[in-house]
C-alpha cells in the first residue's frame, strides 16, 4: 500500500468517527423513562433476575424525539422477598435499552410496585404478607440518575 493511499484511509476513517460522534445524541440525567413491562415478575423473583420492557412513549430532549415508543428496555429486580431471611419489598431498576441493534447500559432509580398487604405483627416487623406479581403490560417510571449518550 502506498503512503498517500494509507493517509487517504486514515482521514476517511477519522472523518467517519467524527462524524459519528456529532450525531450521538444525550440524554439527561433526569429524564424519564415510561414502560410496560413484557412478562410477569414476583416479589418472590430472586434479586439479580432479569425483565423486558417497551417504552410506553417517546423519549424526547431539547425537542428533539431520541428514543421511539415500543423501543425494548431491559431491567433486574434489586430486592425481592426471595430471601426469607432478607425479606424485603420489590424493587426495580432499569439497566439498558436497545438503541439501533445494540444495548445501551442505563442508571435509574429504583421503581417500587404497589404494595402488598400487611398483618399487624408483619408490619411491626416491617414483612409483607402475599406475594405481589406485576403483570405484562403493567406501567412503570424510572427516571435516569446519569445521562445517557445514545
Amino acid at each position: 500500500m502506498n503512503p498517500n493511499t494509507l493517509i487517504t484511509l486514515i482521514a476517511i476513517t477519522c472523518a467517519s468517527v467524527a462524524a459519528s460522534s456529532l450525531n450521538a445524541a444525550t440524554m439527561p440525567a433526569g429524564t424519564t423513562l415510561n414502560v410496560s413491562t413484557a412478562s410477569s415478575i414476583s416479589s418472590q423473583d430472586p434479586v439479580g433476575r432479569t425483565f423486558a420492557a417497551k417504552l410506553d412513549q417517546d423519549v424526547a430532549a431539547k425537542g428533539t424525539v431520541l428514543l421511539k415508543a415500543g423501543t425494548k428496555a431491559f431491567g433486574k429486580i434489586k430486592s425481592s422477598r426471595a430471601n426469607p431471611r432478607k425479606s424485603e419489598p420489590i424493587t426495580l431498576e432499569l439497566t439498558s435499552i436497545s438503541v439501533n441493534g445494540r444495548n445501551v447500559a442505563v442508571k435509574t432509580n429504583t421503581f417500587q410496585p404497589g404494595s402488598s398487604p400487611r398483618t399487624g405483627r408483619q408490619a411491626q416487623f416491617g414483612h409483607t404478607a402475599g406475594t405481589l406479581v406485576i403483570t405484562p403490560g403493567t406501567k412503570m417510571q424510572f427516571q435516569l440518575v446519569q445521562a445517557v449518550t445514545l
